[in-house]
């Protein structure tokens, strides 16, 4: 019986990228299906293989659904063991991983976001707090060509999908990334030469192009 993977994606989605990307590092083909309408009009599809929390990424493996993009990952590795591992061995490097992983989600995620939701001061300390999240990440990284040492692995999928949102910053005139944290950026640049992540990250305009266009309805609603 032939393999069946499917997945239930966006294309401008940070966490349904970082499914693309893992796929794309082991090599395995999939099928995609991409959602047209995740606000109003979700798929039965999509409804059906993640009935709890109702979102993409949704990773289909012979019938079965795996929901949670960081979880997704986790799965591809252990699945698909040939190529590259995406997680350590050592135990402690492992559970490291998916410290900072979470990290990503829980903290560089909200105030990104908050950056684009407020205004005045609240604005402000949502710019502020995502530099220091990035510098505290920076500080992990240090001199590594990863955060996972010499390997591209589960942080660098958490986390490289958000770099999108370095140019929207930038382009509105919030903080330049570059300027603040220039390690960081050597690190996004390593990221984009793997052919996993240039295939997969969408054009950086037409992502700004629908960000924008998505706050100003949400602004009008």
């Amino acid at each position: 019986m032939a393999e069946s993977v499917v997945l239930l994606d966006f294309w401008a989605s940070d966490f349904a990228q970082r499914v693309r990307i893992a796929l794309a590092e082991k090599g395995v083909e999939f099928e995609d299906k991409e959602q047209e309408d995740l606000f109003k009009n979700k798929s039965p599809l999509l409804l059906q293989s993640n009935p709890v929390h109702k979102k993409i990424p949704v990773l289909i493996h012979n019938g079965r659904p795996i929901c949670e993009s960081l979880i997704i990952v986790q799965y591809i590795d252990e699945v698909w063991t040939d190529g590259s591992p995406l997680m350590p061995k050592d135990p402690y490097q492992r559970a490291n991983a998916r410290f900072w992983a979470d990290y990503v989600d829980k903290k560089v995620y909200p105030s990104g976001i908050a950056i684009l939701k407020n205004k005045g001061e609240a604005k402000e300390a949502a710019k502020k707090e995502f530099i220091a999240c990035l510098k505290l990440l920076e500080g992990e990284l240090k001199e590594k060509p990863f955060f996972g040492g010499d390997c591209f692995g589960l942080v660098d999928i958490a986390l490289i999908p958000f770099s999108g949102w370095f140019y929207i910053h930038k382009t509105n005139g919030y903080f330049n990334v570059e300027e603040e944290c220039p390690t960081l950026m050597g690190w996004v640049k390593r990221c984009m030469e793997r052919e996993s992540v240039s295939k997969t990250l969408p054009d950086r305009r037409k992502l700004y192009d629908f960000v924008e266009s998505m706050w100003k309805k949400s602004e009008t609603q």
